[in-house]
Parts: C-alpha cells; sequence; structure tokens
C-alpha cells in the first residue's frame, strides 16, 4: 500500500506562497473559479529542496519593490516550480475521481507483488565457497505435485492429493485476475483520470528542467567532492541481454576462427542422422573460416529489420546457416554446448576484468519436454559457468503455436507443465535433482519473450479457457502467457520461501510493440519490465509505472533498428519525469560494435542527450536497484542503508548519485502519492 503522507500545518510564509501560486495559475488560464478547488492542495513541509527555496523565495520578496516587472515575473516562475506541483485546469470532482482509481490500481498490483515474494535472495558466495558445490543440500519433503488450470498444486502426502487438500499456499485464479485486469484497463480509458495523468506528467516533465537549472551546478559540485568515485567506476547492471547474443560480431568471429584452427577435424553437428566435422560443415557451406568478416557473418541488425521481427531473428544465424548456431549458440548440442560455454565464460572474463559491469543473460526453457531443466543446469555444472559478475535469467519463448503444430504438445497446460513441474520437484525432492537445485541459485527471475506486435485473436477475459482446453493451433494472447506464468512463479516463490531457498523475479518484455494491454498484465505481476516503449503512448499507465516506480530496463540502441529510431526513444523523458529507467544492451552481437557493449551504450545516450554525470550515475544506480543482485552485493555497490527512501538511502561515496537529485526525486514521489491519498481520504470523510 502506498505510504500515506499526512497533512501538516503551513507557515504564514508556505500559505502566502501557496494562494500566490494559484493566483499565477489562475490568472494565466483566466479560470479564477478554480481557484478555491486548489487550494486543498498542500505541500508536505518535510521536502528539502521546497524549504530551501521558500526561504530564497522570502529574501527576494523584501527585495520586490527594487525589481523589474519581467524580474519578479521570473521568480514567480521559480516560485512555481518550488512550491506548487498540484492539478491545473481538473475539476475537484474529477481529481477525486481519477485519485480514487489510480489509488484502486495501486493496490492491486500491491497484493500481486506482495503474494509473488520477487525479492528474497540468498547471500552471496562466500571467498573461496565452491559455486558448484553439492554439500548440504536440503533432504526431500516427498510431497506430492499436481497440475491444474494451469498452476501447479503442492499437497503434503497421496491422502491430501486424493482428497484434493492442497499445501497451505496462495494459489490465484484467472477469474479474479481477469477483473482485476479489467478495472485497469477501464481506468486507462477513462476521460479525468487521463486528464489528471497528462497535467501531472507535463508538470513532472517541465519541472525538472527548471530543477536543472537552478541545482545543476550544485549537483556538479556535489559530486567533484567525492573521493575515488566517478562514473567510471560506479557498478552498472546489464538487466537485459540474451546470452545467444552477449558476444560482440568481432568476438564470435574471432572464436570461430581460433575454434577452427584446433577443431577443425572434431565431429560437431548430427544432420539427417549423419554426423560431421567443424570442416565439413564448412565446406558443406562453401565457406573459409579464415575468408571470414563481420559482414560476411551477417549477424548485425541494421535497417533492414526495421519494422522486421523475422529478419532479425534470422541474425541469430551466422553467414545465414542454422547449423553454426546450433554448434556455437546452443547449449543441447552433440557437443553438449561446450562451444556456447567458452564464449560466455569468455564475456566473464570480461566483465570481471572490468570489475564494475554486470549482466544477468538470458537462456532459454521453451516448454517442449521437461528434460531441459536438467540439461541446462548439467551444462551449467560441467562447463563451470558460473561468475560473480552475472546472474542468469530464464526466458520462455511465447510459442506454443509451432510446438501444437509440429505435435510436441497436446495443449497449452502441458506446456506450462514442461516449464514449470520440474522446478517444482527439485524443490520438494532437492536430492533427486541436485544439479538443478545447484544451478537455481543463480537464477534471478523469468522473462517471457517473441514479438509483442503479432496479434493474437482471442480477447483474453474470466471467459478464457482452461491451459487443459486450450488445444488449438492458435497462439495464446500476451495476457495469458503472463497470468499463468506469474501464478507459477508465485506458488514456487512461497514455497521455496518457506524452504529457505532463493526466490525469482519476473520481468517479462512488455511494450516493445503490440497493445498496450500488455503493458497493464505487466503492471500487475511483474517486477520490472523491459523495453516499454508503448508507456508513452498511455498517460495513465505511464503515471502508475512512476507511482509504483517499477523498474523499467530499456535498450536504445536495440529498438533503434527493430521499432522505434533513437531521437524518438522516450528514456531520456522517463527519466526526466522520474521514471525508474536503467539502460540495457538487449543483443551485443546484433546492435554494437565494442568489446564493452554496456558502456557503449551509456556513451550513445549521454552524447545524444547530453546527459550529465549524475544522470548517467542514476540510471546505473537503477539497473543495480533492479537487478537480481544479492542483498549483500547491493549493500557493496550501493550503501548498507539502500532499501531506505530518497537521501538517506542513498551513499554518494558508492553510487555517485548527488544527494541534491535524491532528495529532488524522492520531495516529488512523496507529494504525488499524497495528493491521490488526500483525496481518498477526504472521499471517506465525506461519506
Amino acid at each position: 500500500m502506498p505510504r500515506q503522507f499526512p497533512k501538516v500545518t503551513l507557515s504564514e510564509a508556505e500559505e502566502e506562497t501557496q494562494l500566490l501560486a494559484e493566483k499565477v495559475y489562475a490568472s494565466a488560464l483566466k479560470e479564477e473559479d478554480h481557484k478555491d478547488a486548489l487550494s486543498m492542495f498542500t505541500v508536505p513541509e518535510d521536502c528539502p529542496i521546497g524549504l530551501q527555496q521558500a526561504k530564497e523565495h522570502e529574501l527576494l520578496k523584501e527585495l520586490a519593490e527594487q525589481q523589474s516587472e519581467e524580474s519578479t515575473k521570473r521568480q514567480h516562475l521559480r516560485l512555481i516550480y518550488v512550491s506548487c506541483p498540484f492539478p491545473i485546469q481538473i475539476t475537484l470532482e474529477d481529481y477525486e475521481q481519477a485519485a480514487k482509481s489510480l489509488f484502486k490500481a495501486l493496490l492491486i498490483r500491491e497484493k500481486y507483488s506482495k503474494l509473488a515474494y520477487h525479492r528474497f535472495f540468498l547471500p552471496g558466495l562466500k571467498s573461496g565457497e565452491d559455486p558448484y558445490s553439492m554439500d548440504n543440500i536440503p533432504e526431500n519433503l516427498n510431497y506430492e505435485l499436481k497440475m491444474k488450470d494451469g498452476i501447479v498444486y503442492v499437497y503434503d502426502n497421496a491422502k491430501a492429493l486424493r482428497e484434493n487438500q492442497p499445501h497451505d499456499l496462495p494459489y490465484p485464479d484467472l477469474e479474479t485476475f481477469a477483473i482485476d485486469l479489467s478495472h485497469v484497463l477501464a481506468m486507462i480509458a477513462d476521460g479525468p483520470t487521463k486528464t489528471y495523468c497528462h497535467r501531472r506528467l507535463n508538470f513532472l516533465s517541465s519541472k525538472f528542467y527548471l530543477h536543472e537549472m537552478l541545482n545543476e551546478m550544485a549537483e556538479l559540485k556535489e559530486l567533484k567532492s567525492v573521493p575515488h568515485r566517478d562514473f567510471y567506476n560506479v557498478r552498472k547492471v546489464d538487466t537485459h541481454i540474451h546470452a545467444a547474443a552477449c558476444m560482440s560480431q568481432k568476438h564470435l568471429l574471432t572464436f570461430i576462427q581460433k575454434t577452427y584452427k584446433t577443431d577443425a577435424d572434431r565431429v560437431v553437428l548430427e544432420k539427417a542422422g549423419q554426423k560431421m566435422t567443424l570442416q565439413q560443415v564448412f565446406h558443406n557451406l562453401n565457406k573459409d573460416p579464415y575468408d571470414l568478416t563481420v559482414d560476411s557473418l551477417d549477424v548485425h541488425a541494421g535497417r533492414h529489420t526495421f519494422h522486421r521481427f523475422d529478419k532479425f531473428n534470422s541474425k541469430y544465424n551466422p553467414v545465414g546457416a542454422s547449423e553454426l548456431r546450433e554448434i556455437f549458440l546452443k547449449t543441447d548440442n552433440l557437443i553438449g554446448g561446450e562451444y556456447f560455454a567458452h564464449i560466455i565464460k569468455e564475456v566473464a572474463h570480461d566483465l570481471e576484468e572490468s570489475k564494475y559491469q554486470h549482466a544477468e543473460p538470458r537462456l532459454s526453457i521453451y516448454g517442449r519436454s521437461p528434460e531441459e531443466w536438467d540439461s541446462l543446469s548439467k551444462w551449467f555444472i560441467h562447463h563451470k559457468v558460473h561468475s560473480p559478475n552475472m546472474r542468469w535469467m530464464i526466458q520462455v519463448p511465447r510459442i506454443y503455436d509451432i510446438f501444437k503444430s509440429k505435435k510436441l504438445v497436446p495443449n497449452f497446460a502441458k506446456m506450462l507443465e514442461n516449464i514449470f513441474l520440474p522446478l517444482f520437484e527439485a524443490t520438494v525432492n532437492p536430492q533427486k535433482h541436485k544439479e538443478l537445485h545447484v544451478f537455481l541459485k543463480y537464477v534471478s527471475g523469468f522473462d517471457s519473450v517473441d514479438d509483442e506486435s503479432k496479434h493474437s485473436d482471442h480477447m483474453f477475459s474470466f471467459r478464457s479457457p482452461k491451459p487443459e482446453q486450450w488445444t488449438t493451433d492458435d497462439n495464446p494472447p500476451y495476457s495469458y502467457y503472463i497470468f499463468h506464468m506469474y501464478a507459477n512463479i508465485m506458488v514456487l516463490n512461497n514455497l521455496r520461501k518457506e524452504q529457505g531457498l532463493s526466490t525469482f523475479q519476473f520481468r517479462p518484455h512488455c511494450g516493445e510493440a503490440g497493445s498496450i494491454t500488455h503493458l497493464v498484465s505487466a503492471f500487475l505481476t511483474s517486477d520490472n519490465i523491459s523495453h516499454g516503449l508503448n508507456l508513452k503512448k498511455s498517460p495513465v499507465l505511464q503515471y502508475l509505472y512512476y507511482l509504483a516506480q517499477v523498474p523499467i530496463a530499456m535498450s536504445p540502441l536495440s529498438n533503434n533498428s527493430l521499432f522505434l529510431e533513437y531521437s524518438k526513444n522516450p528514456l531520456k523523458e522517463f527519466l526526466h519525469k522520474g521514471l525508474c529507467v536503467s539502460l540495457s544492451t538487449d543483443d551485443p552481437m546484433q546492435f554494437h560494435y565494442t568489446k564493452e557493449p554496456l558502456m557503449e551504450e551509456y556513451a550513445i545516450a549521454a552524447q545524444l542527450w547530453k546527459l550529465s554525470t549524475c544522470d548517467v550515475c542514476e540510471i546505473a544506480r537503477n539497473s543495480v536497484l533492479q537487478s537480481g543482485l544479492s542483498h549483500q552485493d547491493k549493500k557493496h555497490f550501493l550503501g548498507v542503508n539502500y532499501l531506505k527512501d530518497g537521501p538517506e538511502g542513498n551513499d554518494i561515496r558508492r553510487t555517485n548519485v548527488a544527494q541534491i537529485r535524491m532528495a529532488y526525486r524522492h520531495e516529488n514521489l512523496c507529494n504525488e502519492l499524497s495528493f491521490i491519498v488526500d483525496a481518498v481520504k477526504s472521499e471517506v470523510m465525506d461519506e
């Protein structure tokens, strides 16, 4: 539940400031009749920047008679920035209606977030500890498991299963979620709510520009006084990167050529029942590895992939050959994913050398077979892929329609069972799944991936069929996938927390393209999202993501080649308003040129948008906050009080983010939330 900010008694100076600001707005809008409605909004006295500027105003007031009329107007503008962040041109009734809707939406998100235990991470490895050790694995619980309505249910024993008495865990239902989803969907089309949110967002944006003019030099001065800390040595996490494209195109080319020199005669592929050496594979492709260039490798995206997700997916095939992808970029091939593991370890080594960069690569689980998990965990342990600078994400492609058409699964429930049942089994019977138990220690969350622009004819609602009944070849809609992934992760997290095991975040790709409803589903269920471009189309959702501080991992270079030109990317706009955004690379193999793609992402953003040092360090801090790093790691990287709000939670010696900036962000969020709470309170009092 959002924190409630009580009204406080204003000093005479602040009351005069409030009245003056109302007059300025009323005069500009020529709507004096709104004055009484506006006067109910108050500003908490504990806002640090507000106090400082109020004192300045008192001094300036004494000199008012000596100033010109133009100068006086300038001070009034400055005053509006500081002391009057309230709704303009909106009636009291509309304001209360909008606030009530927003408040309810925040409560709905809180309900789903609390149930999911998204953030319950175990401590990181101690110095010298073996990351692959299988000692001290918990004993088996011998619980019974059964999937029902697309959700895994847990039973204490066979008798409880027969009597349908599941273990005491929260089990969500599709009907309730569909109703909650409908409420938020209806809200984003509500006129008064749209007006209120649009004006609040515009105000936040304008206020930041004024904040820059007034405080930019003070922020810079504060940063210059910090010893041994600058942008280069603050921690940054690449929160959205796919393992199959985590290397640069030059890195992949060099690795292929180097491998061919030593392993040309090694059997690496089985095709149509025939085993082939690496030399034979290249001979069949009519290619000589020595003659390959990054251009002939053809894995880089460009203008020809814009709005062509099909062409983009083909870029995962070096020289356009799926055979090379199978050999070099897969974990479950004839050589046990050895080459892929070597490439990832080289990328991890570069991260460790840089010291201050971390990544969360995504590995795929498709749901074709329950054996996928055992295969992936054995690959991880056998090739010793763990790195202190990497945490792992599991991505689930939304391609049920392909599996169904190939008769790999009979219905959608079977795909869900193949994805989640092995995780429950490893949780309740870890002795039977030792490799998977160890691997899950380093998995921070789940992602849902695919082309969002693909349309589904089915409208998700409480009447939607159960997963066992979804037997058509059609792909379920995005919201249907999201709910069932969230539901299983939620039950799994509650079960694992009960056993003292790590839990998982849900961090889907969302808002890159497609319907705005995707962002509504993610708002209710996800810990954070990747992309979020479509938030700029909905002021209500954008404002909700701001109020709830839902983290967003944005990838402007990726978007530039696929869906949105760099100059139109809303990252800068989101940052100014105060949304919790971070920078990520997505696919360095397709979009980047240098050995340090994350630094390349920051450098280009800083140059094109003229971001200050404080801006980029704030983005870096956000990336650590939204990552799956352990609590101990975050305390070390951000400061021991990082969970606290505002300047108190910021250690400038570690983050290089000015306390002035943190105070500004905290003040704004407090004000915006207090407006909503005040409106709800006043309505309750009237009743």
